[in-house]
């Protein structure tokens, strides 16, 4: 979409509003490990020095040592950053290993069609969240990957002499925007000139603008009350409470996370279905995170749950989340597409006016150069439970 067809769509959203009423290898420098206090910001600028190598800050606060041209990147436990470093270089070509959460995704959604050497990567350093350690030296990475949380994973690496970085999807409260900026500032440092992500930030901003001019005006009684099912299955239904991105979501389009007073952290919010009848969403969203579908909930498909009665279920408003060069509930390249979509669906009346088919080939041709079809749109607005491949083992 150009500068000048956004302007006229803010317009019309004001106008809306108006009618009464938006995650080194063996012989590399090894990373050094300096504790802090709490999570610092990665530095402006990484250190430059001796030997041709760069130290950056992590986002767990780690002086990290690389080499100053980084040719082999593993992404291990961070599985938005396979997507996010793809397009961030505008290539594949450098990642020599993925976690195969990320991978069902490259094969399930467009990512492996966009980049497809992609799929190359090797898989076999990770099942579930046991490393194996052998099978990710054989790969000789000059830096991991690793979620910042995860300490035991990058002193395992780090004592085996990997340079380990540490990405934080939880240290900007789990505000999809910041969090995607915070990810790009630190790759900026490691790959200085390889950047295709300030027109996605920028985008994602201006979409979120203009959502919220329209729905700002909404009394809090008129919120739609918003559900996300982060995982379920016949074993646990796992929700975002409001320390998850699912919090951020509700905020954006202008609604209530349904879930909000669950205060545990991440994707430990298991709830139960009297839980679910007690807040009576008016829209569910499902991630790509797991294999269920809409339809599991309008058929009682699983664990012998009875969703009949509630409102989301009886108006047909449940809905799998889209999935292009990720899964989207996380931050991604995706976001501001995802944001016109969900601000649709939640509020289909304020948002009539908006072809998410038309918004999302515009948006493709404009950064990446390529015509999607009516097919691979249909495709990442209807994913497949094949997405959700390879997560279960994690948990």
């Amino acid at each position: 979409m150009n500068k000048k067809e956004r302007k006229t769509i803010a317009l019309l959203l004001c106008a809306v509003l108006l009618l009464p009423m938006l995650f080194a290898c063996a012989g590399q420098p090894a990373a050094s490990t300096t504790p802090s206090a709490g999570e610092s910001a990665p530095a402006s600028s990484p250190e430059q020095t001796e030997g041709g190598t760069i130290t950056v800050t992590d986002h767990a606060g780690r002086q990290v040592e690389l080499p100053a041209e980084i040719n082999r990147v593993v992404v291990a436990d961070i599985y938005p950053m396979a997507s996010v470093l793809t397009v961030f270089l505008g290539s594949a070509e450098k990642l020599v290993g993925i976690h195969p959460v990320c991978m069902s995704a490259a094969k399930s959604g467009l990512l492996g069609e966009l980049f497809p050497e992609i799929l190359n990567a090797d898989t076999s350093f990770m099942t579930g969240s046991d490393l194996n350690i052998e099978e990710l030296l054989k790969l000789e990475p000059d830096v991991v990957f690793v979620s910042a949380g995860n300490s035991e994973l990058m002193d395992t690496l780090t004592n085996a002499g990997i340079a380990a970085v540490g990405i934080s999807p939880s240290k900007w409260d789990y505000d999809i925007l910041e969090t995607y900026d915070q990810w790009i500032a630190l790759l900026s440092q490691m790959f200085p000139g390889s950047d295709k992500s300030e027109e996605i930030s920028d985008y994602s901003k201006e979409v979120y603008d203009q959502i919220q001019e329209v729905v700002s005006g909404i009394q809090d009684a008129d919120k739609k009350k918003i559900l996300f099912l982060f995982q379920y299955d016949d074993q646990q239904m796992v929700t975002s409470g409001k320390h998850f991105f699912g919090q951020f979501w509700s905020e954006a389009v202008g609604g209530k996370n349904a879930a909000e007073e669950i205060e545990v952290d991440n994707s430990n919010a298991v709830i139960t279905m009297e839980q679910v009848y007690q807040w009576d969403p008016d829209v569910i969203f499902i991630t790509n995170f797991t294999a269920a579908q809409p339809d599991d909930l309008y058929n009682n498909a699983i664990g012998g749950d009875d969703w009949s009665s509630v409102t989301a279920v009886k108006e047909k408003q449940v809905y799998k989340l889209p999935l292009g060069t990720y899964r989207s509930y996380t931050p991604s390249a995706d976001t501001p597409v995802t944001l016109l979509w969900m601000a649709q669906k939640v509020y289909p009346d304020l948002f009539s006016d908006v072809d998410i088919t038309k918004e999302v080939k515009e948006y493709y041709q404009e950064l990446y150069g390529v015509s999607l079809t009516d097919e691979q749109v249909d495709r990442m607005y209807n994913p497949s439970d094949a997405a959700a491949d390879g997560f279960s083992k994690v948990n």
